[in-house]
């Protein structure tokens, strides 16, 4: 295999109910940039049908083409069928690199149609990497229960495929190119040998509560808390005009919900003001935090989570809880 046959950076286009999925615009937005630097154009690869707009929002992120791929089989997500696509795509046009969203689905086929051409897949990076020298993607992720940042590349094999966990990287459209190439492709596939049938979809009812990732405060709590101690910090999210979250812990004791879990294997934060309670600041807990204002509070002086905040508070939580919620009381 000679890597120079192999040219271009591709995001797949995770589409629901023809609606793109926000993970497609975070990394297209981040795509541009590294194809920037490696002089590949950044391809959309759009499976089955979309609504109105939808296209413009991803032209909007500066791709220099798509992919429209029709034919039978997309109607849902389904794992035959879309592996059998970009099998297809990839030995037809020998992408450098397939980004793919870390959702249920997309961590679902990306490493069987990896599998299918023999190359590798990543999973879940934090950070983006281009190296001049290689021409290879630096995929650069935790590891080892967050205590160390793994560098982890695909030196010889092509296409490079990464999965990439939604909210990691911002949405921060470049804007739309003058001349945007549009390739249409039909790739159907047999329906019957799709080994999955859609009885019945039944939305989940939505708790606001539970819709953490874009709050503009956020009071996150860790396995220091004490369980009866949970209403004053619901008392001070609400106090701030904000919501709860926590660490893994907590919601392996059954605390709280999975849904408030922050981090690399939860929930990716953007918010104005985090407030960390008890939390010891693991790798994977603190990439997945964006604040604008980051405060810690524990009470070892030690703790790693103080090598990340803007400000912090060495005590016991429930104490500087308290004298928090005296204060905004009297204001």
């Amino acid at each position: 295999m000679d890597k120079r046959d192999y040219k271009n950076m591709w995001v797949h286009a995770e589409v629901n109910n023809g609606v793109v999925h926000p993970v497609t615009l975070e990394l297209c937005c981040e795509a541009r940039k590294l194809c920037d630097q490696s002089g590949d154009k950044l391809i959309a690869v759009v499976p089955g049908k979309v609504n109105d707009g939808e296209l413009d929002k991803i032209a909007e992120c500066g791709v220099d083409g798509f992919i429209l791929v029709d034919g039978t089989g997309y109607e849902r997500y389904n794992t035959e069928a879309f592996t059998n696509l970009y099998t297809v795509l990839c030995e037809k046009y020998k992408p450098s690199v397939v980004f793919v969203g870390g959702t249920t689905n997309g961590r679902d086929f990306a490493p069987r149609f990896a599998v299918r051409l023999d190359t590798g897949c990543t999973s879940d990076a934090t950070e983006l990497i281009y190296n001049p020298e290689t021409t290879d993607i630096e995929f650069v992720e935790p590891a080892a229960g967050g205590k160390i940042m793994a560098v982890i590349t695909i030196p010889v094999l092509r296409p490079q495929v990464g999965t990439l966990r939604p909210g990691t990287f911002k949405y921060a459209p470049t804007g739309r190119r003058e001349n945007i190439e549009t390739i249409h492709e039909s790739i159907s596939f047999d329906v019957e040998q799709i080994r999955t049938k859609l009885l019945e979809y039944k939305a989940d009812a939505f708790d606001p509560e539970l819709d953490i990732a874009n709050t503009e405060c956020l009071i996150c709590l860790g396995a220091g808390l004490k369980e009866e101690s949970l209403p004053k910090y619901r008392e001070l999210a609400a106090l701030l005009g904000g919501k709860i979250g926590c660490t893994r812990p907590l919601v392996d004791k059954e605390i709280l919900p999975y849904k408030l879990q922050v981090g690399q294997s939860g929930v990716m934060i953007k918010t104005k003001l985090y407030i960390g309670f008890g939390i010891s600041g693991a790798v994977n807990h603190t990439t997945g935090v964006d604040a604008e204002k980051f405060i810690a509070v524990n009470r070892d002086p030690s703790a790693p989570i103080f090598n990340y905040c803007d400000y912090g508070i060495v005590g016991d939580m429930d104490e500087v809880c308290d004298a928090m919620l005296a204060e905004l009381k009297k204001a």
